[in-house]
């Protein structure tokens, strides 16, 4: 069933703290960010984007980092400060003309939980929060900024006959 769901992905949403990152921000004395991002992830979300799956990034924070790194990776669409994802999540969906079918989420926190529903699949990396982990389809083995986004990468163009 859930092969099924992954052969019929188009788009991808992805949230950043805790799912492209580990979670942890470096806040330096005049207030700058950084956050660490993995080598690994991100060639899987290239190989992903060149097989003609969009990917946009939904995240509850404004950084400077994430901009950067979404053009670094060729993602044209990032949406941040969104207090509530699952109405965005909606909104791009019937913009896009998809269906709710087409679409995987991936998140870490409860913020994300209410926008699972609006996908027709939903992931959890590992280090999620229970209640996450709980309303998912699928859970990662491995953790935020850590190799999850690759994982889903690869099992998706697996799940697509792409890998």
């Amino acid at each position: 069933m859930l092969r099924e769901k992954a052969a019929r992905i188009k788009l991808l949403f992805l949230d950043v703290d805790g799912v492209m990152t580990d979670g942890r921000i470096i806040m330096n004395d005049r207030g700058e960010e950084t956050k660490c991002f993995d080598v690994k992830d991100g060639q899987g979300l290239k190989i992903l984007l060149s097989s003609g799956i969009e990917v946009v990034i939904i995240t509850g924070r404004n950084s400077k980092v994430v901009s950067h790194r979404a053009h670094e990776l060729g993602i044209k669409e990032v949406y941040q400060g969104v207090k509530e994802k699952n109405g965005l999540c909606r909104q791009l969906i019937k913009g896009k003309g998809l269906n709710k079918a087409d679409v995987c989420y991936m998140g870490d926190d409860l913020p994300d939980i209410a926008a699972f529903h609006e996908c027709g699949l939903s992931i959890a990396v590992s280090d999620a929060a229970g209640e996450v982990c709980a309303s998912a389809d699928l859970i990662t083995k491995k953790k935020g900024g850590r190799g999850a986004v690759r994982e889903v990468c690869e099992w998706i163009l697996t799940c697509q006959g792409k890998w």
